[in-house]
């Protein structure tokens, strides 16, 4: 008997199946790992380009930037302060004494600390499906080659509507042969710098951004305060567009302080007290992780269109708050 007639039936089958494309495309390249949905760019995470790992840019709905450019990119028209703040990162200003938020850039002159770096270790997964995985782990290597501290990066990016997207990040930090302390500082931690037509202030007028938090605080009002969220919202291309950062009830010290900046950083910070409040004693917000000890900290990001929907934002708080089944 022919075979000639079943190999055509299996041709036709395969012909009449769907093909099923992964909503979130995940790449490993030798200098970053790239994220993509729907074909296209969303982030990518970089390595070994700067003093700290980041993820830039930050794609927004309709394909416009969420992030600023500089220093990865020179564009006009954006201010060119605090070179660290790229994109977005995980950082702190004060472990064991060392600056790990800053670079040697950063500074005019002498650093009050000496400068770490957070360098790629490995990358752990990349995979993408339903949801995109990214998974890093770091080390966060002092100037005299120590390495007071490890790191696991994890990103969950989720398909969602054209009107928003949507992600978790999580990181699991732990000490090594010695005690980490975090000091009290407000250069930290979870941060993002959000493109410069966003801001709630311009070098030399107004902007047009505001900020609002969990507790109905607005835009400078909101620095150091405490909040389960808070949203940054502006104009990029004449239209309006938001970030909104989720804290989790997990987290050290939740619901955590926020350095809100009307430049447009923000940035969760779960190891400041007396520097973003003085009535708080000095060293309030140290914390102290135990040698080979580890300590994990949770996001979630929302990137919209439009306005923010304070209703909105607290469902989807509450929905990121409820336990794993």
């Amino acid at each position: 008997m022919s075979l000639l007639p079943r190999s055509l039936a299996v041709i036709s089958l395969i012909a009449l199946t769907p093909l099923v494309h992964a909503a979130v495309d995940v790449k490993e390249l030798p200098d970053r790992v790239r994220v993509e949905i729907g074909g296209k760019l969303f982030t990518e995470f970089r390595h070994g380009d700067a003093a700290h790992v980041y993820y830039w840019p930050l794609m927004g709905p309709d394909g416009v930037k969420m992030t600023r450019s500089w220093p990865m990119e020179n564009v006009p028209g954006e201010e060119h302060d605090h070179p660290h703040h790229r994109s977005m990162w995980f950082s702190h200003g004060l472990v064991n004494g060392v600056d790990f938020w800053g670079e040697d850039a950063s500074y005019k002159g002498t650093p009050k600390h000496p400068v770490g770096k957070i360098v790629l270790d490995k990358v752990l997964a990349a995979k993408g499906g339903e949801v995109g995985v990214v998974t890093t782990s770091q080390k966060w290597t002092a100037p005299d080659g120590s390495v007071p501290l490890t790191s696991v990066q994890t990103l969950r990016v989720y398909d969602r509507p054209e009107s928003e997207r949507m992600f978790d990040f999580e990181t699991t930090l732990t000490a090594g042969e010695k005690d980490a302390t975090f000091g009290d500082s407000k250069e930290g931690s979870f941060g993002i710098r959000l493109a410069e037509t966003m801001r709630l202030k311009q070098p030399k007028a107004a902007g047009e951004g505001h900020i609002v938090n969990s507790e109905g605080l607005r835009d400078d009002k909101v620095w150091g305060t405490r909040a389960k969220w808070v949203d940054m919202s502006g104009p990029i291309a004449g239209k309006t567009y938001g970030v909104a950062i989720f804290d989790h009830p997990s987290n050290l010290r939740h619901p955590t302080r926020w350095h809100a900046r009307d430049y447009g950083l923000f940035a969760a910070n779960p190891f400041c007290e007396n520097e973003m409040d003085k009535s708080q004693p000095k060293g309030a917000g140290d914390y102290v992780l135990p040698a080979g000890k580890s300590i994990t900290f949770k996001y979630r990001v929302l990137i919209h269109s439009g306005e923010p929907d304070e209703k909105k934002l607290a469902a989807l708080f509450a929905e990121f708050a409820q336990p794993n089944p």
